[in-house]
């Protein structure tokens, strides 16, 4: 007997069709702190946790150690877990946290950034109720020595430092993440993040091979998206981080910017994020071949295709077959798939096929088909994202779909003349 998916399959980026509901009984949430030798911090962070207005028997506490060179002191009823120092591995010790985690949610911390007692509550509501949400509270920032677990938001809030201003306004401007794009991922702060144990798995845990500061939370949220994930912002799960915010620490913030834009370039090959001219090792777009074909026209079809994707062509990629070899190394990060239908040749001149990229994006779509005049299918172009939270929920109507006719794109019947295309003379 198939067991029945829990929670609510939600369309498109649609969190807000939960307002004003909650869980039917408290979820079952682990907090999994990450800590690395900030032992005040650490103790006034637990303490704050104590305090939550989550009920106790339904909240797992699990400190993360990064290699301190001494234990953390944690209370007996808080689980400690461990690695050992091999320099900065937040990403790999956030894993180690989520391997020892038994609830349904999933929330994470960093040991310098403390919770006010409505945090777990109101963090974790809706990936309780929708499994596909993935939540960023609001961290706020304060000098937190002497700050007292029982007065924290009281204090803290007499203590504020400047919140930063680029992500305040994108909250404003897309109503709390409710509009949230393929370029969202930038403003989910991995302090302060919460999603069901379900989308956690399907996306493998961050990545384990960013060991600088920087850059893993976002890396990590793009492949949620990409997953399926909707994205929220919840500005009442408030937790206070002591001091300012990195760009604010020191005079090297622009250094650790560009080194963490360099990592993220070739991991999220995204327009905006990707290389404009250089080609990423990861492919935003796939071209799907026409099956059945002859060689002359696949290459006709994938050629003139790729040649009128414009500045995308530089992110695109042909699918590689199953048995080819590390065929899903350089498409694991795929956006859009481009799927040729039949044998085709699209125009020289022709937007047709970028701007059906763009629509997809700009209308989130999940599909648009491009047909003749006579409404015979020759492209389909499809999000990933659409396509994946149809696979987890075998429903076909989260996402909208449309279709368009072109005669920018013409079926190919005969064999055809590639010196004669490659050439410009046919």
């Amino acid at each position: 007997m198939t067991r029945r998916r829990q929670g609510v399959a939600l369309p498109g980026n649609r969190w807000d069709l939960l307002d004003g509901r909650w869980p039917d009984e408290a979820p079952a949430v682990s907090v999994i702190v990450a800590h690395y030798r900030q032992p005040a911090q650490l103790a006034l962070t637990l303490a704050a946790l104590r305090l939550q207005d989550h009920p106790a028997d339904r909240l797992q506490i699990i400190v993360a150690d990064d290699g301190s060179p001494e234990p953390p002191a944690v209370p007996g009823d808080v689980e400690l877990v461990r690695h050992d120092d091999r320099g900065f591995r937040l990403a790999a010790v956030r894993n180690l946290g989520a391997a020892a985690a038994h609830g349904d949610v999933l929330i994470f911390l960093d040991a310098d950034t403390t919770p006010e007692p409505a945090f777990v509550r109101e963090l974790s509501r809706l990936p309780a109720l929708a499994p596909d949400c993935v939540t960023v509270g609001r961290r706020r920032h304060a000098h937190l020595a002497g700050v007292a677990a029982d007065r924290l938001a009281v204090d803290a809030a007499q203590r504020a430092l400047p919140e930063p201003s680029w992500l305040a306004e994108e909250y404003r401007r897309s109503e709390n993440l409710l509009h949230a794009g393929d370029r969202s991922y930038r403003h989910v702060i991995g302090a302060v993040i919460a999603c069901s144990r379900e989308m956690f798995d399907a996306t493998g845990g961050f990545d384990e091979s960013f060991t600088t500061y920087g850059g893993e939370d976002w890396e990590w949220t793009y492949r949620a998206w990409l997953r399926g994930a909707l994205l929220a912002h919840v500005p009442d799960a408030v937790a206070w981080h002591d001091g300012p915010d990195a760009a604010g620490r020191d005079e090297g913030a622009v250094a650790r910017r560009n080194a963490e834009t360099l990592r993220l370039s070739d991991l999220i090959p995204v327009s905006g994020s990707a290389p404009r001219g250089v080609r990423p090792a990861h492919a935003d777009i796939a071209i799907v071949p026409p099956a059945g074909t002859s060689a002359g026209q696949r290459f006709l079809a994938v050629d003139s295709t790729i040649a009128a994707l414009g500045a995308s062509a530089v992110r695109a990629g042909v699918q590689p077959g199953p048995d080819d070899e590390d065929a899903g190394a350089a498409f694991d990060r795929v956006r859009v798939v481009v799927e040729l239908l039949r044998p085709i040749r699209v125009a020289a001149d022709t937007d047709v096929l970028s701007s059906a990229v763009a629509r997809l994006e700009r209308e989130r779509l999940g599909e648009i088909t491009l047909t003749t005049p006579a409404g015979d299918p020759l492209v389909r172009v499809a999000s990933t994202r659409a396509r994946a939270r149809a696979e987890r929920w075998r429903r076909s109507d989260l996402f909208a779909t449309a279709s368009v006719p072109t005669t920018a794109i013409l079926p190919v019947t005969d064999e055809p003349d590639l010196a004669a295309y490659l050439g410009g003379w046919g």
